[in-house]
């Protein structure tokens, strides 16, 4: 960090800001998120082959515009744009504009299709993708005090933290309707304004298509009672530390972000279609499944058999109860029906 904030108490929002996203922040190191923790695109090539056959639903719901749209927002090294393009059809990937989303510098070597922006695009027709981008949108953390009154969390850079002011105006109108924290000492919740407001933006740039946010999630009914603040660092989970040295996230609250998205999607009065789904679901109704294949193609065919044995495996961990399953996609049409509905 340029300037020295050891000793400053400061709300997590504007912490994690300068921690993750800062001149010397986690996600401008060079050795991107993957070099920590691992997605679904980095898990397997299934997952862009699926998010290649979901914009191709998009691409007919459309009537197949000369120019499709492919927007992979918060990138990370550009891993997922060029996949999706190797597993689109010759016809349709002609005529894809692919754009990488992250405030990083654009990676030495990546496909030269896909352009490398600091933030979207206006006026998408196609797809919006954003894949584990709003759980590392900084929000503020609130604690329920002695007293029973919810107060923000300040936090110095070595982690230590104590009790600010009690929350008040908007941050405290979205927590009472979206998290309400009982007066009971010790409970904490995560302050998702800043998410709503960041998704509508995201959802705002969208002319017609679809736009998708896919994270660790919870909904109103499900919202745990001492918050999911949390670090990551070479792998493993660590103390949320606001230095740089690691991530900095929180499971977001999709339901209160669908609402966000769903009204600026209805600005110019098209139809809102936001839905909530797990990536099981969305991934099996993209044709990702984790079935073993028959035993009798190991004697007719083993070199089938044994591919086919590696993606069951690889399609088992992107759609596995308790893991990478449970990521909650959030689903935004935009003038189209959604393409993960059933008809």
């Amino acid at each position: 960090m340029t300037e020295d904030t050891t000793g400053r108490w400061r709300g997590w929002r504007t912490a994690a800001e300068d921690a993750l996203y800062g001149p010397d922040g986690f996600y401008r190191r060079p050795e991107g998120p993957a070099g920590h923790f691992r997605t679904s695109v980095h898990a397997s090539a299934l997952f862009a082959g699926a998010v290649a056959r979901l914009l191709c639903r998009v691409d007919e719901a459309l009537g197949k515009p000369a120019a499709l749209d492919f927007v992979d927002l918060a990138a990370g090294r550009g891993e997922l744009a060029p996949g999706v393009l190797a597993a689109l059809p010759a016809e349709v990937a002609a005529r894809v504009r692919a754009f990488a989303v992250e405030l990083a510098d654009r990676p030495v070597g990546l496909d030269p299709r896909v352009e490398w922006l600091t933030e979207p695009p206006k006026g998408i027709t196609g797809l919006l993708f954003a894949n584990e981008w709003l759980d590392n949108v900084p929000v503020e953390v609130a604690e329920v005090d002695p007293v029973g009154v919810p107060r923000r969390v300040l936090v110095r850079e070595d982690g230590t933290e104590r009790l600010g002011e009690p929350l008040s105006g908007a941050e405290a109108e979205w927590l009472a309707r979206w998290w309400p924290l009982a007066p009971e000492e010790g409970l904490r919740a995560e302050i998702g304004l800043p998410r709503d407001t960041a998704w509508a933006s995201a959802v705002a740039t969208v002319d017609q298509g679809l736009a998708i946010a896919v994270d660790y999630a919870h909904t109103r009914d499900t919202r745990p009672p001492f918050g999911t603040l949390t670090g990551f660092r070479e792998g493993r989970e660590t103390a949320p530390v606001p230095d740089g040295s690691c991530d900095i996230t929180t499971h977001v609250a999709l339901d209160a972000c669908a609402e966000a998205g769903a009204t600026a999607a209805n600005a110019e009065g098209t139809l809102p279609g936001a839905r909530l789904l797990t990536q099981r679901a969305a991934l099996r109704a993209l044709g990702v499944a984790g079935a073993r294949p028959p035993l009798t193609l190991a004697s007719t065919d083993p070199t089938a058999y044994i591919r086919a044995l590696a993606s069951a495996g690889e399609a088992a961990e992107l759609t596995a109860t308790g893991g990478l399953g449970d990521f909650g996609w959030l689903v935004q049409s935009v003038g189209i029906p959604d393409p993960l509905q059933e008809p």
